[in-house]
């Protein structure tokens, strides 16, 4: 039983260890948030009754209790000071994260190298029968991929060009659809292919086979704006082939993404055919290149003094293709880290966990500064507000409480508006 698996759905998956890190980083953030408060009271000659931890709404949260008659006695300057101790303690801790981050590639140097490919942290996804952990990502669609920004990056432009196919083939009524990413098939092996099989207007192939079917070659003077969106009609030249097969060939159409090549004008030599895979809308077409740099294998090339990167991709990495929805791409956990040496790749996931802790910590701690800082009831700004309020000097104490009154309730309002769009786009993101 893996304990790290947790809750996975298309675009979105949470492990135990998400969950521990993120009340980790709410707790670091709520206690540097109080203990501001704390000490400012303490210089100030304020006591401390007591230091109080809750739950509210399944968030942790924490409470230091200053003697209020004290409190009342101190001169506004000095309230304001205890009062905005917590905002100030928060930014500096973002900052302090934020230098750290920027540090991390150089502190971790000794032991990892970074950078260079994302490397596979969790064997726990939809490529599991083809990525274990350690593998590193070497390629996809053709792409060198150096960072796991880069291959959420190609995902969501991948996951764009569904949706605006999608819709494209909607307004058409088919259900096949060409990604523009093509092979250059052969016409003797077009000959000897299987037969297609159409069922309830989809291509189905038999066995393991997977659908391909001829795209067209723009002209040499220019490509169309809707190329790569491609829709057929039944007449539209459709064949089965093992896509194990059909990867190693040469790759032509607008789909790919390799930089400094150009296959948009289908550069396949003479008797060969440009062949697109057959896709339902909403899915994708993903080939990956990967590598097993710490394999028994690879590491007696390395131990053997081979220096080919020839010899090395040729034992050590393989390519496979990911059928499906590109949402459950995001599911892969990957890491710029990778260890020097095979036997501390235990701790290959310690640069990603350090990562995580100081990204979420940072982000936390701006988030508690933000809204402690809105005039909003039972958080610092309400308290801020009023002592300030008080440096008014031609306002009675009833205007002041009816213009601090007044401003809780905007700064609320506007609060859950905001706590509300964030949610918002936090669901929009993943679905």
């Amino acid at each position: 039983m893996n304990w790290l698996f947790g809750i996975s759905f298309p675009g979105f998956s949470v492990s135990l260890v998400d969950i521990v890190q993120a009340v980790f980083t709410t707790l670091i953030s709520i206690a540097v948030h109080e203990f501001g408060h704390a000490v400012a009271a303490a210089s100030e000659g304020v006591q401390i009754e007591y230091i109080a931890l809750f739950l509210a709404l399944l968030f942790p949260g924490a409470l230091v209790c200053l003697d209020d008659d004290l409190l009342q006695s101190l001169p506004k300057f000095s309230l304001l000071r205890i009062y905005c101790a917590g905002i100030w303690h928060n930014v500096m801790l973002c900052a302090g994260c934020g230098l750290s981050l920027c540090l991390l590639p150089l502190i971790f140097h000794p032991f990892y190298v970074n950078g260079e490919h994302p490397m596979v942290l969790s064997a726990m996804s939809p490529f599991s029968d083809f990525l274990s952990r350690g593998d590193v990502i070497m390629t996809l669609d053709g792409s060198p991929i150096h960072h796991p920004q880069e291959w959420i990056s190609k995902m969501s432009v991948d996951l764009q060009k569904i949706r605006n196919s999608s819709t494209l083939e909607h307004s058409r009524f088919s259900p096949e659809t060409a990604s523009g990413k093509g092979y250059c098939v052969p016409n003797p092996r077009i000959e000897e292919s299987k037969t297609i099989q159409q069922e309830d207007e989809l291509v189905v192939c038999p066995g393991d086979l997977t659908a391909f079917m001829s795209i067209p070659c723009p002209t040499s003077g220019g490509v169309d704006d809707n190329y790569g969106l491609h829709n057929f009609n039944s007449t539209t030249s459709k064949h089965c082939f093992d896509a194990k097969d059909v990867v190693r060939l040469k790759k032509c159409g607008d789909g790919w993404t390799t930089n400094g090549a150009d296959y948009s004008n289908c550069s396949c030599n003479k008797g060969e055919t440009c062949l697109s895979p057959v896709q339902i809308p909403g899915t994708t077409w993903l080939e990956i290149t990967f590598a097993n740099p710490y394999s028994s294998e690879c590491l007696q090339i390395a131990l053997a003094g081979s220096e080919s990167s020839g010899d090395r991709l040729t034992n050590c990495s393989g390519t496979f293709v990911f059928i499906g929805d590109v949402r459950l791409v995001h599911s892969v956990q990957l890491s710029a880290y990778q260890p020097r040496w095979a036997f501390t790749l235990f701790a290959a996931g310690v640069p990603n966990m350090m990562e995580k802790i100081l990204t979420g910590t940072s982000h936390v701690s701006a988030t508690l500064a933000f809204f402690n800082s809105l005039p909003v009831f039972l958080l610092d700004g309400e308290s801020i507000l009023e002592v300030s309020l008080c440096y008014i000097t031609w306002l009675d104490p009833r205007m002041r409480r009816r213009i601090l009154r007044f401003c809780l309730l905007v700064g609320t309002f506007l609060a859950i508006l905001a706590l509300w769009k964030i949610i918002v786009i936090l669901f929009t993101v993943v679905s």
